[in-house]
C-alpha cells in the first residue's frame, strides 16, 4: 500500500498570520453591527465583548488539541477521538453545511453591492464571484492563500483607518470638533432597552465573528502548524477588542445609537458624519472584499472538511482525490455545487427554499462550538501534560463555563420568537445528519469485504506491526478504514529494539535497555488509547527486538486474519531494507497490508 493522498503544505506564515486575523472580520461586523446597535443601544459594545469572550474560549480550546495534533479535519477529528464517531461524523458534516450555505449567502451578499454601482441580474453577479472563487480554491493552495492574504488586507486597513479616524474625532483631534462623549447617554441612557438586551444581541453578533477557528484547519496546510496554530489563538484577544469591540464603541460615540443611517450601513454614516467624501463607495468596496474574503474562506473550508470525511469513510471515496498541487479538486467542486444551487434558490425562491436553507443552518455552529468545548474537556483528560505546549486557562472552570455559555445562547434562541425556527430548524439538520452516519454505518456494513480466511465466520481480527509510525496519519487512517464497520479487533505490537525505537542513537548504554522499554510501552499505550478513542476494540503487547520473532509470536497467540505493517518510506526504513514485509508475507498464510507511514519525523528506524 502506498502513502494516502495528502494535501500540499503550501501556505506560507505571511498567508496563515493574515487568514487568522481576517477570519474573524466577516462582512458581518460591517453591516451587522448596525442591526446589533439598533436592537441593544450604546452598551451594544459590551454584547460585543461578551461574545468575543466566548470566541476566545473556543480558539484557546481549539489551539491546544491543534497544537498537540495538526489535522486537516482539525475540530471533526477531535470530536471523533474524544466522544466517537458520531460526534465527528456530526461536526465534519454541519460545519461543511454552515459553510456551503454561507458560501450561497455571501455570492448573493456581493452581488447585492454590485448592484448600488451597476444594474445587474443578482443571480448573474452571484454566479461570477461563486465561478472566481472556485477557480481560485482549485488552482492551488498557495493561491487561496494569496487572495485570502489580499482580501484580508484590505479588511485590516479598512477597520484600522477607522478606528484611527474615530478616535481623533471622538477625543476632538479632528478639525472643528471637540471630544465629546454624549451620544452614550442621551436619547434614552447607556442601556435604552434595559441589561436584558445584552444577552439577546449575543446571538446576533456570535455569527458575525465566525472565522477565526479556519486558522486551525489551514494550518496542517502550512509548513509550521504547530507555531501557527499557537500564534492565532494568542492573538485573537486582539483582533477581537481592537476590531469588534473597539469599532462599536466608536460607532455608538460619533452617532446617536437611533440614527436611521446606522441601522442601514453603520460605518458609511459614521464617514460621512465625520465628513469624509465618497464614503458610501468606499465603505461598500471594502465590504465587497469582506464578502469575497468570506466566500473565498468558506470554499475553502468547506472542501477541506468534505476531504476528511471522505478520509474517514464518511463521504464518498472520490472526495479525497488530490491534485498534482495537492488540491482536493472534487471536494471542492461538490462544495461549488451547493452554493450555486444556493445561487439558484435565492433567485427563484428567496422567500421559501433559501429562507429555509439559511434557518437551517442558522445555529449550527453553536453546536460545532458547543462539541469542540466538550471535546476539549475530555481530551484534556487523556492527554499528558508533557504533550500540551499550548493549555486552556484555569481548565477546568473555563472550559466547562464556555459549554454552559454556549448551550445559554441556545436556550436564548429558543425563547426569542424570531429565533426559535433558526434553533429548530437546525436541530432538524443535525438530527438528518445522524440519520446519515446510520445510515453510512449500516453501508460499511454490508460493502463486499475480503472472504474469511479462516472460515470461521467471527469477527474480523487484525495484528498491527509498527514501531516508530503507530501514531501516523497513514497507519491511522489505514486501521480506521479496516476497522470502520465496527467488528473488527485490533492486536498491536511493538518490537522492544534499542535501534527501531531510536534509543540507541540518543542514549548510552547504561541506560539504553530502560529507555528502549519505556519508548516502546508508550507507543503502544498511544496506538491503543487512539484505536480506543475510536471505539475500536483493541489490545496489545510488546514484542521481541526482532520484528519478524515479534510478529510470529503475536500471529500465534491471536490468530489474526489479516496483518498490517507499517514502515516509513524505503530510504528511511530498516524493515523494508532487510524485505521484513515480503517475508512476513511468505511466512504466514493471511492477508498482509503494507503502510507506509509519511507523516513521521525522519530517523533511519522501520
Amino acid at each position: 500500500m502506498t502513502a494516502a493522498p495528502t494535501l500540499k503544505k503550501a501556505l506560507n506564515q505571511r498567508q496563515l498570520r493574515m487568514i487568522a486575523i481576517g477570519g474573524v472580520i466577516g462582512a458581518g461586523l460591517f453591516v451587522g453591527s448596525g442591526v446589533v446597535i439598533a436592537d441593544t443601544g450604546p452598551g451594544s459594545f459590551i454584547t460585543y465583548a461578551m461574545s468575543g469572550v466566548l470566541i476566545i474560549m473556543v480558539m484557546r480550546m481549539l489551539a491546544e488539541m491543534a497544537v498537540a495534533n495538526p489535522s486537516t479535519g482539525s475540530f471533526a477529528d477531535y470530536s471523533r477521538n474524544a466522544l466517537g464517531n458520531w460526534a465527528g461524523f456530526s461536526v465534519g458534516w454541519l460545519y461543511w453545511y454552515f459553510w456551503v450555505i454561507v458560501v450561497g449567502f455571501e455570492a448573493i451578499a456581493g452581488a447585492k453591492i454590485i448592484q448600488y454601482w451597476v444594474d445587474v441580474p443578482l443571480w448573474a453577479s452571484a454566479l461570477v464571484f461563486m465561478i472566481l472563487m472556485t477557480a481560485t480554491n482549485l488552482f492551488s493552495v498557495k493561491s487561496y492563500g494569496e487572495f485570502e492574504f489580499w482580501f484580508a488586507g484590505i479588511k485590516v486597513a479598512a477597520i484600522l483607518a477607522f478606528i484611527a479616524l474615530g478616535a481623533l474625532f471622538v477625543l476632538g483631534l479632528w478639525p472643528g470638533k471637540d471630544a465629546d462623549f454624549s451620544n452614550l447617554t442621551d436619547h434614552g441612557g447607556f442601556m435604552p432597552m434595559g441589561f436584558s438586551v445584552i444577552t439577546v444581541g449575543i446571538v446576533t453578533v456570535i455569527f458575525s465573528m465566525v472565522g477565526a477557528e479556519i486558522a486551525t484547519i489551514a494550518a496542517a496546510e502550512s509548513a509550521d502548524p504547530e507555531r501557527a496554530v499557537a500564534k492565532a489563538a494568542n492573538s485573537v484577544i486582539v483582533r477581537i477588542l481592537l476590531f469588534y469591540v473597539g469599532s462599536a464603541l466608536l460607532l455608538v460615540t460619533i452617532l446617536p445609537w437611533n440614527d436611521e443611517g446606522i441601522a442601514a450601513s453603520p460605518f458609511v454614516a459614521a464617514f460621512t458624519e465625520m465628513g469624509i467624501p465618497y464614503a458610501d463607495h468606499v465603505m461598500n468596496a471594502v465590504v465587497l472584499t469582506a464578502v469575497l474574503s468570506c466566500l473565498n474562506s468558506g470554499m475553502y473550508t468547506a472542501s477541506r472538511m468534505l476531504f476528511v470525511l471522505a478520509a474517514r469513510r464518511e463521504a464518498p471515496p472520490q472526495l479525497v482525490r488530490v491534485t498534482r498541487r495537492g488540491v482536493p479538486a472534487i471536494a471542492i467542486l461538490a462544495s461549488s455545487v451547493v452554493g450555486f444551487l444556493c445561487v439558484i434558490a435565492a433567485a427563484v425562491s428567496p422567500d421559501t427554499i433559501f429562507a429555509f436553507l439559511l434557518n437551517s443552518s442558522g445555529a449550527i455552529i453553536l453546536f460545532v462550538y458547543l462539541l469542540i468545548a466538550v471535546s476539549e474537556i475530555v481530551l484534556r483528560r487523556r492527554t499528558p501534560d508533557s504533550r500540551l505546549k499550548v493549555k486552556m486557562w484555569l481548565f477546568p472552570v473555563l472550559s466547562v463555563l464556555t459549554a454552559l455559555g454556549i448551550v445559554a445562547i441556545l436556550v436564548q434562541m429558543f425563547i426569542d420568537d424570531a429565533l426559535r425556527s433558526q434553533l429548530v430548524l437546525s436541530l432538524l439538520s443535525w438530527a438528518v445528519v445522524l440519520l446519515l452516519y446510520f445510515a453510512n454505518k449500516m453501508f460499511l456494513k454490508r460493502r463486499p469485504t475480503a472472504p474469511d480466511v479462516s472460515g470461521t465466520g467471527k469477527p474480523h481480527r487484525v495484528v498491527v506491526l509498527a514501531n516508530q509510525t503507530v501514531d501516523s496519519a497513514e497507519l491511522l487512517e489505514e486501521l480506521h478504514r479496516i476497522g470502520v464497520d465496527r467488528e473488527t479487533t485490533f492486536y498491536v505490537v511493538v518490537p522492544v529494539s534499542p535501534i527501531e525505537t531510536g534509543t540507541a542513537a540518543t542514549h548510552g548504554p547504561l541506560d539504553v535497555e530502560e529507555a528502549t522499554q519505556r519508548a516502546a510501552s508508550e507507543r503502544l499505550e498511544h496506538t491503543l488509547e487512539t484505536l480506543r478513542g475510536h471505539d475500536f476494540s483493541a489490545e496489545g503487547r510488546l514484542g521481541d527486538y526482532r520484528p519478524l520473532r515479534a510478529l510470529s509470536e503475536a500471529v500465534e497467540e491471536f490468530e489474526p486474519d489479516q496483518i498490517v505493517v507499517s514502515t516509513l518510506p524505503p530510504e528511511q526504513s530498516v524493515w523494508q531494507r532487510f524485505d521484513v514485509v515480503d517475508r512476513a508475507r511468505a511466512q504466514h498464510k493471511v492477508p498482509v497490508t503494507h503502510v507506509v507511514a509519511t507523516t513521521v519525523e525522519a530517523a533511519p528506524t522501520p
